[in-house]
């Protein structure tokens, strides 16, 4: 069974860039982020980047600092 190519993209990518996108879209800083989540700048520097491989926890805790649903940051890209 083939996938669409969304589902063929990195999820480290996917999560990355959509991390990005939704933290841009509230309007804040990846220092307020840090402030909220206690994951440090450099961290989600490296995971809107595609390099860091978030837990199933931290995905939840980083959700939870942008105040959207977890399920947002593994969305395929439309």
């Amino acid at each position: 069974m083939l996938f669409p190519m969304v589902w063929r993209m990195d999820m480290r990518i996917l999560v990355g860039k959509n991390f990005a996108r939704l933290r841009k879209e509230k309007g804040l800083t990846q220092e307020q982020v840090e402030e909220r989540s206690g994951f440090s700048q450099q961290y989600l520097s490296g995971l809107e980047q595609g390099r860091r491989n978030p837990t199933v926890i931290t995905l939840y805790e980083l959700a939870q600092a942008l105040k959207v649903s977890h399920v947002e940051l593994v969305s395929p890209i439309e």
